[in-house]
């Protein structure tokens, strides 16, 4: 696959995201971004509620980052998705801006 990463320098500027997604854990929590794979798997661990498919394919994927076996952009994509999935994705410039929960997005 990828090898292993050399130096901590360098796997510390491979672990952080290109850009932000921004998420909201519950519906009277503040808007937060994650800026890493770290806070991303921290997330992942202690925030979702259920264990779906999703959410192990994005844990997986940092697990993989942080292990060196992968680059952070896969990372991303599978926490977008799992955060997608528990309806927590707020923001992200890969897509289009969610409606505020309680909402619909279709007009």
């Amino acid at each position: 696959m990828f090898g292993t990463f050399e130096g901590k320098a360098r796997m510390t500027s491979l672990v952080r995201f290109e850009r932000p997604v921004v998420i909201q854990i519950g519906n009277h929590s503040p808007e937060r971004s994650v800026f890493d794979v770290n806070d991303a798997a921290s997330i992942l661990l202690r925030d979702f509620g259920s264990q779906t498919e999703k959410r192990r394919a994005a844990m997986d994927a940092c697990l993989k980052v942080l292990r060196g076996k992968a680059h952070p952009p896969a990372a991303r994509r599978a926490f977008v998705a799992a955060a997608r999935e528990a309806n927590i994705l707020r923001g992200d410039s890969s897509f289009e801006p969610m409606a505020p929960r309680g909402t619909s997005s279709l007009a």
